[in-house]
C-alpha cells in the first residue's frame, strides 16, 4: 500500500521531508528500504547558520545533486527501481515539453527548490493537472491565503498532493510563492521508477 505524504517535523527539513515523500509516492511502503529512508536524513540539513548551528540554513544545491547520484548508485548496487537526475540553472524549467514535464508525464516526480513566504523552500511535484497546473505537496503544514489566482489549496488528496500550481508561475525570477526564482539558484531533482534489468522507465 502506499503511505500519506509526510510534514516538515521543523522549520528547516523541507529538503529531506521532500526527498522522503518522493520516496512514499512512487513506491508502496512493502517495498521500501529502511537504508534508503537513513541516507536521506543523514544527507538532508547539510548547512550551518551564521551562528554555527547544523541545519538551520536547510539544505544545500550539493546534497541535492549528490543525492540523485546516490539513487542511481543506489539502484545499481541494490537492484532498487529508482532513477534520478539532477537539472539546475537555466535546465530547471517547468515547461510542457521539458525533462521535468516529461518525467510527470510517466508517473515521476520532482523535488523542486522554489520560495514560499519569501525564503527558500522544497517541495515535490506529483502531477500535470488540466488548466494548466502543475499539482505538488507542500511539506510546510499551514494552509496559505492565496491572494491571486493561480495557486490554490486541494484537500483530499493525502497521497498525492495538497497544492495546485500554474505551471507559468512555477517559472517566475521573482520571490512569489512557489516561483523558483533567478536561474542561479534554481534547483530540480526528478525522481521515478525504472528497474535496473531493463533500464526502462520515465
Amino acid at each position: 500500500m502506499k503511505n500519506d505524504l509526510i510534514y516538515q517535523s521543523s522549520e528547516y527539513d523541507c529538503g529531506p521531508t521532500s526527498l522522503t515523500n518522493a520516496i512514499r509516492f512512487l513506491f508502496e511502503r512493502e517495498e521500501i528500504l529502511p537504508g534508503l529512508l537513513k541516507h536521506i536524513w543523514l544527507m538532508g540539513n547539510d548547512t550551518y547558520c551564521e551562528k554555527g548551528c547544523v541545519g538551520c540554513h536547510g539544505t544545500s544545491k550539493s546534497a541535492m545533486r549528490y543525492m540523485a547520484d546516490w539513487f542511481n548508485e543506489y539502484r545499481q548496487g541494490w537492484k532498487f527501481p529508482i532513477a534520478a537526475e539532477f537539472l539546475d540553472n537555466e535546465k530547471a524549467q517547468v515547461i510542457p515539453g521539458s525533462k521535468v514535464w516529461q518525467c510527470l508525464e510517466k508517473g515521476g516526480c520532482a523535488v523542486m527548490r522554489c520560495t514560499a513566504g519569501g525564503i527558500g523552500h522544497y517541495v515535490l511535484l506529483t502531477a500535470i493537472l488540466p488548466d494548466n497546473e502543475i499539482a505538488l505537496f507542500d511539506p510546510y503544514e499551514e494552509e496559505p491565503d492565496f491572494q491571486e489566482p493561480g495557486r490554490r489549496v486541494i484537500d483530499g488528496e493525502p497521497k498525492k498532493y495538497n497544492r495546485a500550481v500554474r505551471y507559468d508561475l512555477l517559472n517566475l525570477t521573482d520571490l512569489s510563492d512557489y516561483a523558483m526564482g533567478e536561474l542561479p539558484k534554481r534547483e530540480l531533482l526528478l525522481i521515478w521508477r525504472q528497474e535496473p534489468e531493463t533500464g526502462k522507465g520515465a
